[in-house]
Order: structure tokens, then C-alpha cells, then sequence
């Protein structure tokens, strides 16, 4: 059985609700990320449904945790540019597919999101 601040979080390889989100329990080391990647569109405007090997590939998601940064020549920590629900644009392949809570989440260092996207 895992312990996080005295809650279980762990018990026979299933995770138990603690009722805390998963950014209050996930904390991504150094310069990592944890992202949401965009869901597809499975159905057109038109309310056609789409094969889900048809539907685009979306390169973008939601910043879910951010790491406390890369340390420094000087041993400091250097902030990471990203908050919680910031929109990044997201490479084709990579990062560290992971699954929390029945949900598909992935973990990318700073160096491979390409940018932060903008409303």
C-alpha cells in the first residue's frame, strides 16, 4: 500500500479515490510536464461519425503538473514557462505515455513542447 500524506493511494495495483485531483497528487520532477493531450473529433459538422483511424491527429493538450524546473550551473532551480491549463503545441511522437485514474496522460520534458498556445 502507497502513502501520500497519510492517505492511501495504492491497494492491490488499483488506485483509490482520494478524493484530490490528479495535479494535487502528481508531482512531474525537474523539467517534466504532465499533459492532457487534445481529444479527436470523432464526428464532423455535418454529424457524420468518423472512423477513429480516420480522425486527425491533434497535436495539442492541457498542462495538467508542472515540474519545479532544471537546476542550474549553480545548483538553483530555473522555472519551467508553463502553469496548470496552459494550451502547448505538442510534437507528432513523444513524450511518456502514462495512465492515472483510468485517464491517458503524458509526461514531456520542457525541450520537447514546441510552444504555448494562445486564446
Amino acid at each position: 500500500t502507497g502513502r501520500v500524506h497519510g492517505e492511501s493511494i495504492l491497494e492491490v495495483g488499483r488506485v483509490i479515490e482520494t478524493g484530490m485531483s490528479i495535479s494535487s497528487r502528481v508531482f512531474p520532477l525537474l523539467d517534466r510536464v504532465l499533459v492532457r493531450r487534445a481529444v479527436k473529433e470523432l464526428k464532423t459538422a455535418g454529424g457524420i461519425l468518423l472512423p477513429e483511424s480516420t480522425a486527425p491527429q491533434l497535436n495539442e493538450g492541457i498542462v495538467v503538473a508542472v515540474g519545479p524546473g532544471p537546476r542550474k550551473a549553480d545548483g538553483q532551480l530555473a522555472a519551467l514557462p508553463f502553469k496548470e491549463g496552459d494550451r502547448v503545441l505538442l510534437p507528432e511522437f513523444g513524450g511518456q505515455k502514462v495512465k492515472l485514474e483510468k485517464e491517458e496522460l503524458f509526461f514531456y520534458r520542457e525541450e520537447d513542447i514546441i510552444a504555448i498556445l494562445k486564446n
